[in-house]
């Protein structure tokens, strides 16, 4: 019979040794997968033993398809009789094209007939097609103009392999596929170290076979690797299997593979090995270690501190060791970290027989061991591009260091010896001295100009902060070209006491190495918190990007309590923090944006300036609130707080409560900023004092077909806010688009003049960079007032004057753009805001 395996790319040439190993004849590796030869048994065999297979296929036949007839043909004449289990349902995939095949669901389809009419044939039945739960599935390949089809003998693919209760508590987590931890345990031979015998000397130092998952994330490695300790077939446990639906499937053969399988876990017991697992991130070992106790493993696993010492304290002696780790899911804040602890353990002496494999991104991790993999395999964990890199044990590329640079090795040239070298000796490690006693490992040694820098900011700008009664402020913005980031630094009221650093990385120039920017980005990681006395775990790592359906205030991802976020938004413990005598609450972990934008510090106070000569204040695009709170301080009777995410508004609520501002007199309304302008402006609804900040940008599925870009459509937005000012009455209007250049012919044909006033709204923290945002009083103004104060002519005046008074003169108005539509086209209801106040 003809077998082969099928896996993800990159695992081919592991697939291939593991057929080897498990007795399996003529195997041959191919993109994708690995083709044997043998009885049932073999195929029996490959489906309860390996680890690295997605599937299992047998064979059934190669034919010529070049058209449908042809393929409809040749798989009639196929003895599904003898093949198919009467009453078995099946389902055909079909992938691959040849020239006239070129739909792949109508192959699949043509042959089902061919399959389907040759049993009503033979046995007077058709099959029952289940295309969802087959109990035989069947995969056509059609490549030129050949087709082969095979019976997948696996079922579900073998890959779904964790134990129920370990899945269960893993929902959510970012759980190591089985076959992709399979793979990295082959690459360290871990299988060997696990069948190893012990010799007296070994029992008498307590030596033992050891394993160290440095990363453990969700515990993937963990589990994978005690099925391999206790030799636990992977196939052992599983209850349905593809081949149940063959008529050749022989019951009593497979039982006595598995009764084999039994016996072989049973003599495992007596193996005995360490197994010890840490992770830099709290989080993460949790659930490593809520996955291991509910797999039943938990006897066989050893956490502890991410400390080098600790860990080689719980290692003891080892009687060959391997070192893994999966830092794909690492925070970027603590990715430093996580490499630094990988680099200290696989230097430690303690560990030189010990290799190192690793699952990373970005080529990180070779910087950290300061050392190039020996082989780098290309992987998908996730559906993410990744990388499997395998460094040999110290002791092996101490050996091979010195052979290839022997001087007996006359067949290399100089250049050769020192390029293998490089390759196969780490380099010394590189650290700073921040005076704390506590030398710093980092990967760029020129990250300590940054270290010098950041230190002389934090002392200027901490004795700024005193004198100004500020508390949380920017210490650093890319004060050196190459660590182009921006640190702020956060600290929390008496009632939430504490430091955070939330550090943003600018966007590298195309020309700057990926790689080394990251390495970068991961030195100010490590530096920061140090000079600036903040726990790690307070240090949070930012990335911007325009995303579809979304806007700067979008979220970061799976953060703590992302889930279920506005029914506890108004009551989650948040950080809290003071700024200009009121309190807010601030959430590091979910969002790109923590809920208060420091560089409008010195704005908000200018709204609550201006709330004192005001009565009523609207805020749009508000945010969290954080300037209605302003307002509220300032004096004024009546707030309306505006944003179209419920989320925002139930914070905006919770800011307001927390400083002592409710009452029936305080509105939030969630709506279309520009739908709900053009709703108010139809009602007796005006305004003394308003706030506009909108996003630079915004395509929210919220807003219906409408999208929102600030360079667009402001021209729009503060003739909209201008008609809801009352009699002497001004908008403040802030944007953070750095090139945003007002169109004020524009505006003043609305009759609407800014005032800008930026640059007396930049805070002293923010100096460095003037664009950071742009601020402008806006008021109303009759036409002819506003068109000569920014320069039209007299002639252009009075042309625009008599369109005005006579509308038939007026040019035709070209028709709504499609970004511009209302979401939903329904008209609101009109609310009556200062004559007849309500709640949300």
């Amino acid at each position: 019979m003809e077998f082969y395996a099928s896996c993800p790319e990159g695992f081919e040439s592991a697939l291939a040794d593991e057929l080897k190993r498990l007795g399996l004849s003529h195997v041959r590796r191919l993109k994708g997968r690995a083709t044997f030869e043998g009885e049932l048994e073999e195929g029996y065999r490959a489906c309860l033993w390996s680890r690295l297979a997605s599937r299992v296929f047998v064979v059934l036949g190669r034919f010529e398809a070049q058209d449908a007839d042809e393929l409809y043909d040749s798989v009639y004449d196929i003895t599904w009789e003898t093949i198919i289990r009467p009453g078995a349902t099946i389902a055909i995939t079909a992938r691959g094209v040849t020239e006239q095949l070129r739909n792949t669901r109508f192959s699949a389809l043509r042959a089902k007939d061919a399959l389907c009419d040759r049993l009503a044939e033979t046995t007077g039945r058709r099959a029952d097609v289940d295309a969802a739960d087959p109990d035989v599935h069947l995969l056509l390949s059609l490549r030129q103009r050949r087709a082969s089809i095979s019976l997948d003998l696996s079922g579900d693919p073998l890959f779904k392999r964790l134990p129920p209760a370990a899945t269960r508590a893993g929902e959510g987590a970012h759980v190591l596929r089985p076959d992709y931890a399979a793979l990295v345990l082959a690459q360290v031979g871990w299988t060997a170290l696990c069948e190893r015998e012990l010799t007296a000397d070994d029992y008498e130092n307590e030596a033992l076979p050891t394993l160290i998952d440095a990363s453990c994330a969700g515990g993937g490695l963990l589990l994978e690797a005690v099925n391999i300790l206790t030799d636990r077939a992977p196939g052992a446990a599983r209850e349905r299997w593809g081949f149940e639906g063959w008529q050749l499937h022989d019951a009593v053969l497979w039982e006595q593979l598995l009764a084999e399988a039994r016996e072989r876990e049973a003599a495992a017991r007596e193996r005995q090995a360490r197994i010890v697992a840490v992770d830099i991130d709290p989080a993460a070992r949790k659930t490593a270690e809520r996955m291991v106790k509910c797999a039943g493993y938990k006897r066989f696993v050893d956490f502890c501190a991410a400390k080098p010492a600790t860990v080689l304290d719980h290692a003891g002696a080892v009687a060959g060791a391997a070192l893994v780790a999966d830092t794909t899911e690492t925070p970027l804040s603590l990715m430093h970290d996580a490499m630094t602890l990988i680099g200290e353990l696989r230097r430690a002496p303690e560990l030189a027989s010990a290799p190192v494999a690793a699952l990373t991104r970005d080529g990180l991790l070779a910087r950290a061991l300061h050392a190039e993999p020996e082989r780098s395999i290309a992987v998908m964990p996730n559906n993410e591009e990744a990388a499997l890199e395998v460094w040999p044990s110290l002791d092996h590329a101490a050996a091979a260091f010195e052979a290839a640079t022997s001087a007996d090795a006359e067949e290399q040239t100089a250049d050769a010896q020192g390029e293998a070298a490089d390759t196969l000796m780490p380099e010394p490690t590189a650290t700073l001295d921040l005076g704390d006693g506590k030398p710093l490992p980092v990967l760029i040694p020129e990250s300590e100009q940054f270290a010098n820098r950041l230190r002389k900011n934090a002392r200027l700008r901490r004795k700024w902060a005193k004198r100004e009664g500020v508390s949380c402020y920017r210490v650093y913005d890319a004060d050196l070209p190459d660590y182009s980031a921006a640190i702020d630094l956060y600290e929390g009221c008496p009632q939430t006491p504490g430091r955070w650093l939330v550090i943003a990385e600018y966007a590298a120039p195309k020309t700057i190495d990926p790689a080394l920017a990251q390495a970068r980005m991961l030195d100010i990681l490590a530096i920061a918190p140090r000079i600036l006395d903040v726990p790690a775990e307070h240090v949070h790592a930012k990335a911007r990007m325009r995303s579809r359906g979304g806007s700067q205030y979008g979220k970061q991802g799976a953060g703590k309590g992302a889930s279920g976020e506005r029914a506890n938004i108004a009551r989650r413990r948040l950080p809290l923090i003071e700024e200009g005598g009121l309190t807010f609450a601030v959430n590091f972990d979910d969002y790109l944006d923590v809920g208060i934008f420091l560089d409008h510090r010195v704005t908000r106070n200018l709204v609550r300036e201006h709330a004192k000569q005001a009565r009523r204040f609207l805020n749009l695009f508000a945010y969290t609130g954080t300037a209605t709170c302003y307002a509220a301080d300032g004096g004024v009777e009546e707030t309306v707080t505006v944003d179209l995410s419920n989320t925002y508004l139930d914070w905006a609520e919770r800011n307001m409560r927390q400083n002592g501002f409710v009452g029936p007199q305080h509105h939030f309304v969630r709506d279309d900023v520009l739908a709900w302008i053009r709703d108010q402006r139809q009602t007796r609804n005006r305004w003394d004092l308003i706030f506009v900040d909108p996003p630079t940008f915004s395509n929210s599925s919220k807003m219906g077909r409408r999208t929102w870009d600030v360079q667009r459509d402001h021209v729009e937005l503060l003739a909209g806010v201008s008609r809801l000012l009352a009699q002497g009455g001004h908008a403040i209007f802030s944007c953070n688009l750095r090139g945003f250049r007002p169109e004020t012919r524009k505006l003043a044909r609305a009759g609407v003049v800014l005032e800008d006033i930026t640059a007396q709204t930049i805070p002293e923290d923010f100096a460095r960079n003037q664009k950071v945002h742009h601020c402008y009083i806006v008021r109303r103004l009759p036409i002819e007032d506003a068109m000569a104060e920014v320069g039209f002519s007299a002639e252009e005046i009075a042309e625009r004057t008599e369109e005005l008074r006579n509308p038939e003169a007026r040019k035709p108005r070209a028709a709504v753009p499609a970004h511009a539509q209302a979401g939903n086209g329904k008209p609101k209801k009109k609310k009556f805001y200062a004559s007849k106040p309500k709640g949300k």
